[in-house]
């Protein structure tokens, strides 16, 4: 790619570029800016007030700027006069260390600086839902066990196509879609990568899908429970770690084909998990997913507490090959940078620390979870899991000044919903 974007923009066409940000919350922040200007703005950054997003600053701190990652340059598919830049907050000369994106290449370079490199795949499920969001909006997707279901499959494929032939022409080797196990729900999967490209990628994904579908006068929603009775969106997570070119989790000798450092990394995982959840399940709505009661499909396919297995669903982590293993603990809120500094986070401790994983299970843990005496189980609720990460002694060491910044103003949203009087409180209490 040539040094200047500007230059980038006359070659493909470009007329404008989204310098692009993602909070703490999740939220992508972003100035459009002409290309005649992007030369300008990849030197000096795009000028923000931190205050007015999810970034942890006051109306008294200086301008936030955006500095665009050329290496990350996306052109829209669906709109090709415009290109997507991830883009790395600055203040005061230097990066702001709670910025998400910051934070896993910081957690990028501690891995590299040991020698290790995480690549990883994310599952990104969501709804295709109506505009109100009150419904899935395919009236016609009703089955109780609408899996894979063919026709409902083929009745969006117009959307599905569009954003799979998106993912084609920008080079991320999809490879299937599916409808889910909820009405209305679908899932999509492209080719596992680095953690930095696979956070970018996971980011972009979830914009450009909420983009073709508002195209096709569709709402999407990657919300964790947008729907009481149906399976809510996970956003798994494939995980192994690599050195010149070679995966250090597998092992021929190793139980299933994982080798010990692997393990070692699962354990770490599991020994931080209830403090992961504040990373990975972000939301009041994330704690009626993995806790959530039967669906009418018959099953949450979500965990709800900290075990591992073999080619099992019902675990927080499952072995479903050699050389890897699959996170089911995030869901559709997950924001995809701390997704990736999370996992590095506690694997890292774990290979540290030789954590051990302990046995594996290979029990239906929805059916005979409770007879297992030993293990943790997931927080009931965001308040717990915040507290959980409050207490973390390996995640306030790994992720540092970012810890009580995100606690502060995940507090406050909880405080915000504690505030809340709900329609159910009202009809069982005021008679009482």
């Amino acid at each position: 790619m040539s040094s200047s974007l500007h230059a980038v923009a006359c070659e493909r066409g470009i007329k404008y570029f989204l310098i692009s940000y993602t909070d703490l919350f999740g939220v992508q922040r972003a100035k459009l800016v002409p290309a005649a200007a992007i030369d300008g703005m990849a030197k000096t950054g795009a000028g923000f007030a931190g205050f007015a997003t999810w970034l942890d600053m006051t109306p008294a701190d200086p301008d936030v700027f955006a500095m665009p990652d050329p290496a990350s340059l996306i052109q829209l598919p669906w709109k090709p006069e415009v290109g997507w830049l991830a883009a790395d907050p600055w203040m005061n000369g230097k990066p702001v260390a709670h910025a998400p994106r910051n934070l896993l290449k910081r957690m990028i370079a501690d891995a590299a600086a040991q020698g290790y490199e995480l690549k990883s795949g994310v599952e990104c499920e969501f709804f295709l839902i109506t505009a109100d969001g009150s419904a899935p909006s395919d009236v016609a997707d009703k089955q109780s066990k609408p899996c894979y279901d063919q026709q409902a499959l083929m009745r969006r494929y117009e959307v599905i196509a569009e954003i799979c032939d998106s993912m084609l022409a920008l080079g991320w080797k999809p490879y299937q879609n599916d409808h889910e196990d909820a009405n209305g729900q679908f899932e999509m999967n492209w080719e596992f990568d680095t953690a930095l490209k696979t956070a970018d990628r996971h980011a972009f994904f979830k914009y450009m899908v909420r983009s073709i579908a508002e195209k096709h006068g569709l709402r999407a929603t990657f919300m964790p429970k947008p729907f009481v009775d149906l399976t809510g969106n996970g956003c798994h997570a494939h995980v192994s770690v690599w050195k010149d070119g070679r995966n250090l989790f597998e092992d021929e000798s190793g139980e299933l084909g994982v080798s010990k450092l692997g393990y070692q990394f699962l354990g770490g995982i599991m020994h931080s998990a209830d403090a992961l959840a504040a990373l990975f399940n972000p939301t009041v709505n994330s704690y009626k997913r993995i806790n959530a009661a039967r669906t009418t499909s018959g099953a949450t396919w979500a965990p709800n507490s900290v075990t591992y297995s073999g080619n099992n669903r019902t675990h927080l982590i499952r072995i479903p090959e050699a050389g890897r293993f699959e996170v089911r603990l995030a869901d559709g809120a997950a924001n995809p940078y701390l997704l990736q500094a999370g996992l590095l986070a506690a694997g890292l401790d774990g290979i540290a620390h030789d954590r051990d994983p302990g046995p594996r299970l290979d029990i239906n843990m929805y059916t005979d979870g409770h007879t297992v005496k030993t293990g943790k189980k997931l927080p009931l609720n965001l308040l717990d899991a915040i507290r959980a990460l409050q207490a973390s002694e390996v995640l306030s060491e790994k992720l540092g000044d970012f810890i009580p910044c995100y606690v502060k103003l995940k507090t406050e949203e909880w405080n915000s919903y504690a505030r809340h009087l709900t329609e159910w409180e009202r009809e069982t209490t005021l008679d009482c």
